[in-house]
């Protein structure tokens, strides 16, 4: 099938990530406008993944490729957000950063995904990546909870509650998934 347009989207993305970091890291209170150029950007990977998922589907694009590089950008994207807004908020003391404990259960979170996506293709088990409602939940919340960091929300602490208990129910579906998998139990 080549490189679809969906996949040239998703490595587009991909490529947005060191631009995304170096502007945030460029940030500073007298340089605020780099923190709305940061936003601009985390929501340009938004919109875009968005519609990759949907040329993929919608014009038959889903490839191997773009079901392992797709997920792996949303998660890169993420977790470089939420340590560099962690960082920068301890750095400059805003009002609402995000707490420790919210950056180590989503982090943590993904990386035990990756990591059980990459032993279950070790082993050469089959397995389709197909994101559940849970899951596609989780996503949603969490780059609203990015979002509440950017723009200060004052409640945020109530969406990142929210956030982290639909993240910890999703990621144990998909760590009991996994595991059936890894036993040979396909469904």
């Amino acid at each position: 099938m080549g490189l679809t347009l969906a996949n040239k989207i998703t490595i587009g993305r991909i490529l947005l990530i060191p631009v995304f970091i170096a502007v945030l890291l460029s940030y500073s209170p007298e340089r605020a406008y780099l923190l709305w150029w940061s936003l601009g950007i985390y929501l340009t990977a938004e919109i875009t993944d968005v519609i990759d998922g949907y040329i993929a589907r919608r014009f038959y694009q889903k490839t191997k490729a773009g079901s392992i590089l797709d997920p792996l950008a949303d998660k890169f994207f993420l977790i470089s957000a939420l340590i560099i807004l962690y960082v920068q908020g301890e750095r400059f003391a805003w009002a609402v950063r995000f707490p420790l404990w919210l950056v180590v259960t989503f982090v943590a979170r993904d990386v035990i995904l990756i990591l059980g996506g990459l032993l279950i293709e070790l082993k050469r088990c089959p397995m389709e990546i197909k994101p559940n409602i849970l899951g596609k939940a989780t996503a949603f919340l969490q780059s609203v909870c990015v979002v509440t960091v950017f723009v200060q929300l004052d409640m945020a602490h109530v969406i990142w509650w929210l956030a982290v208990v639909v993240a910890v129910v999703s990621g144990l579906i998909y760590m009991k998934e996994g595991i059936k998998v890894l036993n040979d139990e396909h469904p």
